[in-house]
């Protein structure tokens, strides 16, 4: 081999060690990245599945039941335990309530309502009678059909029952507003029985609506009228 071509393949060699020691670093540097996010995706979908950690307040915690789906597929409501920081007070308990079971269980499977459901108000008459008025979404992101709707209203009914024991009856509002049905077919028109113990306690007064104001003072007042009726 002639020096020229020496040169040439010197010179080639030089590059390509050069390269080499530029390259190596930025690859490095990418893998070391591609890790990080990797690991980090990770993470994030470990604390996707994890329940919702309740907000600190001044409440002592309580061994709450939510009443999720059940993993098999036999449409069935399955009893968990969560320790929850929970009111004294029937009303604020119940939402403290209801805001996990819309939260969800571990397993997004059990899922028994929407994820984007939200709950706008809830009210508690003397009688027993629970007002829980839900954001549309309850009704247009679940499955339409009468096993999921029922199982929906069910894991409500049982988990108010379970942790609330003030609460006696059960009415279901659409944002605001009384829905003939829940998704096309189970009537949320009805009153849903949660607990038959304890006595009833007679109907509100007229000054006990004031904190009401449109469509749901009037649904308040025809929830009110029926359960006068019964």
């Amino acid at each position: 081999m002639n020096s020229k071509w020496r040169l040439w393949l010197g010179g080639i060699l030089a590059v390509a060690v050069i390269g080499a020691a530029l390259y190596l670093p930025a690859l490095r540097r990418q893998v070391n990245r591609a890790k990080t996010i990797t690991e980090k995706t990770a993470e994030q979908a470990r604390r996707e599945l994890l329940p919702p950690t309740p907000a600190t307040s001044g409440e002592p915690m309580v061994k709450a039941k939510m009443f999720w789906g059940s993993t098999e597929g036999d449409a069935t409501l399955v009893p968990v335990t969560v320790e929850l920081p929970l009111s004294n007070d029937p009303t604020l308990r119940a939402k403290e309530i209801l805001n996990t079971l819309l939260a969800g269980p571990v397993d997004p499977e059990a899922r028994t309502l929407p994820p984007d459901a939200a709950l706008l108000a809830f009210y508690l008459l003397p009688d027993g009678t629970a007002v829980a008025d839900f954001s549309e979404a309850l009704a247009n992101s679940i499955p339409s059909g009468i096993q999921s709707e029922q199982l929906a209203v069910d894991s409500i009914a049982r988990t108010l029952k379970a942790n609330v024991p003030q609460v006696k009856r059960l009415r279901i509002l659409i944002h605001g507003q009384e829905a003939d049905t829940l998704a096309g077919h189970l009537d949320l028109t009805q009153t849903f029985q949660v607990s038959t113990s304890g006595a009833s306690a007679p109907a509100p007064s007229r000054s006990g609506l004031s904190v009401l104001t449109g469509p749901v003072q009037k649904a308040y007042e025809k929830v009110r009228s029926g359960t006068k009726r019964q």
